[in-house]
């Protein structure tokens, strides 16, 4: 197809947008902007309108860490609880391990004194430890590193905030937490290489134990009315497939890129990308029948999986919408849509493009659940070679127990009509991700 102006005109507007890059528009424009009505599960109840309510004096522009803790409100440790409408501008790159002189600090500098890898290494070496989870005063000086990590690079948001990048804004080695945060909105901004410096081995973790780590780039918890937006999810110069194997596993110094957990509910995550990164989006944490039930209602629509391998989403308890979704999936991808305890995914006209000899029938996994509704998909090796393909009949030719065909909902919350999945590699490669906003 050729990308001509009118055809270009055409795919934005069948997927509910107007055509104007960020670029050539007033970037601070969409401080104020909302959740249209209709738009995912954030838009139920009292939709979700962030901090465009902001008065002057709340509309801040933060260039450094200690700028964007200002304003958000002062405090890092408080800062979850403040629920004063704020608008909030991110110019630049903001480091989360920038110190309070506002220089960079290493993971060395981050460690409790009694913590170093080496001798984490050779204290819980399955073969001198055994395969018993890690214990003693090395574990705690462990424990109290991280927790010096989570004050310095875990950055609070409070309620009725909206956090929105200008140009080329990027946020590196942080992870912004909404939690018990309600009406969130996080748009245009490449969150970048959110790293553990001190990741926890866990043995008894699979077959063989896995190296397991805290951090995500958005962690959404304990909050409703949140809007993830035109934002890109990457860990840049630092993949986890450069890092060291040790005790026979991957040293895995990234968690999520998105993370909704924790009860947290009426979710909208729209026109991102994840790209290059392991674990794209947790939603739902624990197996736990709890109050969990009938939360973790979540929209994900119009995103780029460009290059990850697992949790694009994988999913817990919620009514997760999972549509016009393009999927461009190298030949290690685990798989793409994880069907968890009680969960009910309604995946409808996405786009799956595999790797040579890669398998449809991987595409699901069973994580404990029972059923999912799935139409209108497509695979493909390429974006021009997409063919219809039932996403479940190919899983249960290849796997038992069979998934069940009815996810026991029909979803009524989108926006703009639904675009055939042949059109949505064209559509998601021209709008989603960070500096790709539509006005």
């Amino acid at each position: 197809m050729t990308l001509t102006p009118a055809v270009v005109s055409l795919v934005l507007l069948a997927s509910g947008v107007t055509a104007v890059p960020a670029a050539q528009a007033h970037a601070r424009d969409l401080g104020r902007q909302t959740l249209p009505a209709g738009d995912g599960w954030a838009s139920a109840g009292p939709g979700t309108t962030g901090g465009s309510a902001a008065s002057s004096a709340d509309v801040h522009v933060a260039g450094s860490r200690a700028e964007l803790v200002a304003a958000l409100g002062g405090d890092n440790a408080t800062n979850k609880a403040n629920g004063t409408p704020k608008i909030v501008y991110i110019r630049g790159v903001i480091d989360g391990f920038e110190s309070d002189d506002g220089g960079l600090l290493t993971c060395a500098e981050l460690a409790d004194p009694a913590y170093t890898l080496d001798a984490y290494l050779a204290a819980y070496d399955p073969a001198v430890w055994g395969r018993v989870n890690p214990s003693g005063p090395l574990e705690e000086a462990r424990v109290r590193s991280v927790a010096a990590q989570t004050r310095r690079t875990q950055i609070n948001v409070g309620p009725n905030t909206t956090i929105v990048g200008t140009g080329g804004a990027v946020l590196t080695g942080l992870t912004l937490m909404a939690d018990t945060a309600s009406n969130v909105i996080i748009r245009n901004i490449t969150f970048d290489d959110a790293r553990d410096c001190f990741p926890a081995w866990s043995p008894t973790d699979g077959a063989t134990g896995n190296w397991n780590s805290q951090y995500d780039g958005i962690s959404v918890r304990r909050s409703e009315n949140v809007w993830i937006d035109h934002n890109t999810f990457t860990d840049g110069d630092n993949p986890d497939s450069a890092q060291p194997v040790h005790f026979g596993r991957p040293y895995q110094v990234h968690d999520g890129g998105l993370d909704i957990t924790h009860t947290a509910s009426l979710v909208t995550v729209s026109h991102n990308r994840f790209t290059e990164h392991d674990k794209g989006m947790l939603i739902g944490s624990s197996n736990t029948v709890g109050p969990d039930v009938g939360r973790l209602n979540v929209t994900v629509r119009h995103n780029v999986f460009d290059g990850a391998l697992q949790r694009l989403p994988r999913v817990r308890f919620g009514q997760v919408d999972v549509y016009n979704n393009y999927y461009r999936l190298t030949g290690g991808f685990a798989y793409a849509i994880g069907v968890g305890v009680q969960s009910a995914v309604y995946a409808e006209n996405n786009a799956f493009v595999l790797a040579p000899g890669a398998a449809a029938g991987n595409l699901l996994y069973d994580w404990g659940g029972t059923a999912l509704t799935e139409k209108g998909n497509r695979v493909g090796t390429g974006p021009w070679t997409l063919r219809p393909v039932s996403l479940l009949d190919v899983y249960n030719a290849a796997h038992d127990p069979d998934l069940g065909s009815d996810a026991g909902w029909t979803p009524v919350l989108r926006r703009g009509p639904l675009l055939p999945a042949s059109a949505v590699p064209l559509v998601t490669a021209l709008t989603s991700g960070a500096d790709r906003l539509i006005l």
